[in-house]
């Protein structure tokens, strides 16, 4: 649970430090005192979007910062699998904000995402401010209420893993069907060309290699005379390179006795005297082979211009993107001739998932039906004792198409007195209804999970005297079960069964004006709770009242 919060240069608080404590708290002041700045705060503290206009005039920084008790809470897995140091005595969460739009998040001094921030956020405090009342009217808010009471939270994640399959895999029948349609109505054309790129007999790398015969043959009477010219200024029987190598190494060989330097060169010469009589005698055999024959032109012609006529027509740069088209097109012709085969495979793959998802669904249905009688039990006995005598509270679960949680739809219906109908509750219900039966909600959800921190902003809207009291009642019960539960209020009945009274004011100072929040001492308290009952002129009849209500 909550156990200290500080907040610096937020708005208009310049510095704030202050110690929580368990069980029911309350929160007064003024209209305008600061106390949705100190929610503003534990906002952003649990990972909403923060603002530069938020940082105090003049400041270059805020610091949001909370200390947890949570001892009493199994959330040590969440800091081992995400590798933060885990304290359980003493957690920190840490926000701050920088007047240059920077915004960083720490968990005990380890720097985490804001969806980080957010997801432990979540599990360690509730903020329950006036604009939640608008969730009652909701099919989502209230289908989550029914699964957290119903405690199906394994069968409804086994579910959703399931159904996303089926979806999936009603998402690849679609395009399955899509495609061979699209394919049906082409089939001729796929055909026709798939018979055009077949016929061709295409081979990967002829192209070049025709390229480059037929650049051959163009220039045969050149390459013929170039060889020609090579082999005999190598060959030649007197000037030839080879006859004078070998005059040359006859001339070595003569002074090798008186000169054995010589030796050295008579042994490169004799490895060139090799490679060029090897060369010679290449050059010579491909004079053989080179020859212009214009038929053979033509048919190498023929076909080159039948390869770049297809790569036109298909926008393919090489041979081989025609041979990849045409694999694709013969996939395509024959994915149409087994498509029934293929169909009905994912079909009854469907099918299967399909029929999984039904029994998993029906089990969710049987248990949210079974909290759902739990919960009108429970909802008739919390409202009575809060003014509403004559109150029918329903949950209809009605079964629907399969969806992402479920076969079930479900609405709270609501009416306050036996002459009126039932109705879905956001049409009906008053404010002060709405209030009570959130709140009754939220003792019911709080008994099902352990939730550390509660924070009602101003619940007790629409209500006054005993049912105000009785709804304080409610919290203090909350918060005797190892839960905290802070309520900022405006009603004295509910002030004075807090357990411990905070109270948020609004000064003058030399730097402007600032929000300040203290603890209560108990004369001080008897102070506050007076004034909320007369105003600002303090009676003694209210000092009186005050205590009456404190219990002193």
């Amino acid at each position: 649970m909550l156990q200290q919060l500080y907040i610096k240069n937020f708005t208009l608080i310049d510095e704030l430090d202050i110690e929580l404590h368990p069980g029911f708290s309350v929160i007064t002041g003024e209209t305008g005192a600061g106390k949705s700045i100190i929610l503003g705060a534990v906002g952003l503290l649990l990972g909403q979007r923060a603002d530069t206009k938020t940082i105090k005039q003049g400041a270059d920084r805020c610091i949001i910062e909370a200390h947890f008790d949570l001892t009493r809470y199994q959330l040590k897995p969440f800091f081992e699998d995400n590798d933060i140091d885990y304290d359980a005595a003493d957690s920190i969460i840490r926000r701050e904000l920088t007047a240059a739009g920077k915004s960083r998040a720490f968990i005990n001094d380890t720097p985490v995402s804001l969806s980080l921030l957010k997801e432990l956020g979540d599990m360690l405090v509730d903020v329950h401010s006036q604009h939640q009342n608008l969730l009652l009217g909701k099919q989502d808010f209230q289908l989550e209420v029914i699964d957290t009471l119903a405690k199906d939270q394994d069968t409804l994640t086994t579910y959703q893993q399931t159904y996303s399959a089926y979806h999936d895999k009603q998402r690849q029948l679609q395009e399955l069907q899509e495609e061979m349609e699209r394919n049906r109505q082409n089939l001729d054309f796929l055909q026709f060309q798939y018979d055009e790129l077949e016929q061709a007999r295409l081979v990967e790398d002829e192209q070049e290699a025709m390229e480059q015969l037929r650049e051959t043959m163009t220039h045969s009477e050149d390459i013929k005379t170039g060889l020609y010219e090579t082999q005999n200024h190598l060959a030649a029987d007197e000037q030839g390179v080879l006859s004078l190598l070998r005059k040359s190494l006859s001339a070595l060989h003569s002074i090798t006795k008186v000169y054995p330097t010589s030796e050295e060169w008579i042994e490169r010469m004799e490895s060139c005297q090799i490679e060029l009589k090897d060369i010679a005698q290449d050059v010579e055999a491909r004079l053989d082979d080179i020859d212009f024959d214009p038929a053979e032109l033509e048919r190498i012609n023929l076909r080159l211009d039948k390869l770049y006529d297809l790569q036109k027509k298909y926008h393919a740069d090489t041979v081989a993107e025609l041979i990849q088209q045409r694999d694709e097109l013969k996939r395509q012709l024959n994915q149409i001739e087994n498509s029934d085969e293929a169909l009905a495979t994912l079909q009854d793959e469907l099918d299967v998932l399909q029929k999984k998802c039904q029994q998993q669904a029906e089990t969710l249905t049987m248990f949210r039906q079974k909290a759902a009688k739990e919960i009108e039990r429970q909802m008739h006995e919390r409202l009575v004792p809060l003014g509403m005598p004559n109150v029918r509270f329903e949950v209809k679960v009605n079964k629907t198409e399969l969806h992402k949680n479920g076969q079930d739809d479900v609405a709270f219906l609501f009416s306050a007195n036996t002459s009126s109908p039932l109705q879905p509750i956001a049409q009906v219900a008053s404010g002060g209804e709405i209030a009570r039966v959130m709140l009754s909600l939220k003792a019911m959800i709080s008994g099902a999970i352990k939730l550390p921190t509660i924070i009602f902003d101003e619940i007790d809207t629409g209500v006054s005297g005993k049912i105000a009291e009785r709804m304080a009642e409610i919290m203090q019960e909350m918060g005797a079960n190892d839960r905290q539960v802070i309520s900022i209020t405006h009603l004295p009945q509910i002030a004075a069964l807090g357990s411990t009274h905070y109270k948020v004011s609004k000064e003058e100072t030399t730097k402007g004006t600032a929000s300040r929040m203290q603890l209560l001492s108990e004369e001080e308290r008897i102070h506050e709770i007076a004034q909320m009952l007369s105003g600002s002129d303090i009676t003694a009849a209210a000092i009186q009242n005050a205590k009456e209500l404190l219990k002193l």
